[in-house]
């Protein structure tokens, strides 16, 4: 193993730790679906998801009960397990593939009618632009990657730095370098809303909002091919 791998694999073991240490110390938070998610999924015929850092599982949880089939991935062993707990309680568990994943390593294998990137952020090294986009080619034609990050910086946040950059929805396309031909943004945008923190404290947040659909094999209206 070179200096490289070793840093690598030191790397990994501190985000892991870390991640546990998060979902052991607070054991109720992540049950809960992502209200963009819900917004921008509920509209749409079931197929197959990939959630990229699920949690505890709020998200796929809720996709798998609208019929949804899940794979959902953290880097958490303990917050794997806790999904997959919840989705035998709640019977579902035919629907969701919960994997402990390091994602800094690859993607599962798969292809999928919706990524969901929820708050995709982390305190350690992360080719994070580099994961989202693996995901974008991932989407079957048609399908649709939703990546929501911060544009605040909550209360509750372990981020408290308030000189932090939130990247927009814009710089976050501009990185992914999409061929927007290809994949079209549908949504850039910044709502805000009233969330509340593990406490049941309340603050106004505001969300980084980007929605890119593949449409990569799609057949185009015969006026447009004329």
């Amino acid at each position: 193993m070179d200096a490289t791998e070793s840093t690598t694999e030191n790397t990994a073991d501190s985000a892991q730790q870390f991640w546990e240490r998060h979902y052991r110390t607070h054991r109720d938070r992540g049950t809960r679906v992502n209200p963009l998610l819900a917004e921008t999924a509920a509209p749409l015929l079931p197929g197959t998801a990939l959630d990229l850092g699920c949690g505890a599982g709020g998200d796929a949880l809720w996709l798998a009960q609208r019929g949804w089939h899940v794979t959902a991935v953290d880097i958490s062993g303990t917050a794997v397990e806790r999904l997959k707990e919840h989705a035998r309680h709640l019977g579902v568990a035919e629907r969701i593939t919960a994997e402990q994943h390091d994602l800094a390593r690859g993607l599962p294998a798969g292809r999928f009618d919706l990524v969901s990137a929820q708050y995709f952020h982390t305190p350690f090294p992360l080719l994070r632009t580099h994961v989202l986009r693996t995901a974008a080619l991932a989407l079957r034609p048609g399908g649709l990657l939703l990546i929501v990050d911060h544009g605040s910086t909550a209360p509750w946040s372990w981020n408290q730095d308030q000189g932090v950059h939130h990247p927009s929805p814009e710089e976050v396309a501009a990185e992914l370098g999409l061929d927007p031909t290809r994949w079209p943004v549908l949504r850039a945008e910044t709502p805000r809303r009233r969330a509340t923190g593990p406490s049941g404290e309340t603050a106004t947040v505001v969300d980084n909002v980007l929605l890119i659909q593949s449409t990569a094999g799609l057949l185009r209206p015969a006026a447009e091919t004329e």
